[in-house]
């Protein structure tokens, strides 16, 4: 009877269009202000949203980090031709490094700087590990200064892989500590434990970072997180080479860059992943994807680029509560500096020094 009603219908009134509009509005019209639970993102107002909890932001605290390491040519580093690292420190530091560090022993270390003594020097450091490693070299590095330092383990040791998985050692552990005891009582972070992957016979992947730990004189131990932002080849500036290797340092961390090409990539780069007419200044927790700038931050509840729910989110710079207003930043961009949760201990290193293209 229904059928014979919707013929007649359709076939003498045009009430059966307009019903079908109608309908097709109201789904459509449900959909954008989810009034169906189905996981559609979609942009909203946070003031106009009257569901779902609301977007907290991030309290975060700047931190001075004296430490900076980057591989250099990590596709021409193994385990046996050797890999070259270079430092930059704002002040004299002792670049350490250990082949075949124990990974339970450099846990251990860990855990003993929280709970008993700080490792504020390579000794403290070797002490914590019970001296649980193959090779050990050490280097000076001057303030402010650029060398890079080769380091290969010795062929009297005939040692051409580590195992297979799971390892028993690290690869490659690098320490760098203020060499000068005055500055130990100035910063607040007094060493940087980095773990780094080193090819060999058995397992050929790329040199890089697998973890870097901060350590604080209050016993603390911060691990760094890559922050993941999205450009495109068009939206480089000249400054910032497009070579594969070069994005690779980037990956791994871009340390180092001179202000004036900072300067030049603020003016530049409009990268906002919705608006692209504003710099990104906000990263979304816990996907860690640094896409949105201070005006459309306020309009997301999930991520643009991954579809995950924001749960945090804090600034890169400092510029006051976000608005809808998008008002461009002006504040100096800090290169050597990392955002340190007060509340959970997370430390989230600079855009400019963890970027991922």
């Amino acid at each position: 009877m229904a059928a014979v009603f919707l013929v007649m219908l359709y076939e003498y009134s045009p009430l059966f269009y307009i019903a079908l509009v109608f309908l097709c509005f109201l789904v459509t019209t449900a959909v954008i202000f989810g009034w169906f639970v189905w996981d559609i993102p979609v942009i909203v107002r946070q003031s106009e949203s009257g569901s779902g909890p609301v977007v907290q932001t991030k309290r975060m605290v700047q931190v001075k980090n004296p430490f900076a390491l980057e591989i250099v040519h990590p596709f021409a580093a193994s385990v046996a031709g050797g890999i070259t690292l270079k430092s930059h420190c704002t002040e004299k530091c002792t670049l350490t490094i250990y082949w075949g560090c124990s990974v339970h022993k450099l846990n251990e270390g860990l855990q003993k700087h929280v709970y008993c003594f700080r490792l504020k020097m390579p000794q403290k450091l070797e002490e914590a590990i019970d001296k649980e490693y193959l090779h050990r070299e050490e280097f000076l590095i001057e303030k402010e200064s650029d060398d890079e330092k080769f380091s290969r383990l010795p062929q009297c040791l005939s040692i051409k892989d580590f195992g297979n998985l799971p390892r028993a050692r690290y690869p490659l552990v690098v320490l760098l500590t203020l060499t000068e005891e005055e500055n130990r009582d100035i910063y607040e972070i007094v060493s940087m434990v980095t773990v780094i992957h080193v090819p060999d016979e058995k397992y050929k992947l790329a040199c890089r970072i697998l973890y870097q730990y901060l350590l604080t004189a209050q016993g603390h131990v911060y691990d760094l997180k890559r922050l993941f932002i999205s450009a495109d080849d068009g939206s480089l500036p000249a400054g910032i080479p497009t070579e594969i290797d070069a994005m690779d340092k980037k990956l791994l961390e871009k340390f180092g860059t001179a202000e004036g090409e900072f300067d030049s990539w603020k003016e530049s780069s409009k990268d906002c992943v919705v608006c692209q007419n504003a710099p990104v200044n906000w990263v979304l927790l816990p996907c860690r994807h640094a896409c949105l700038c201070d005006c459309c931050i306020t309009y997301f509840k999930q991520c643009p680029m991954c579809r995950e729910c924001i749960s945090e989110s804090f600034a890169l710079i400092s510029s006051g509560a976000p608005t809808e207003d998008c008002v461009e930043n002006k504040a100096d961009p800090i290169l050597e500096e990392i955002w340190e949760d007060p509340d959970e201990g997370n430390i989230q290193e600079g855009v400019n020094a963890m970027m991922d293209f």
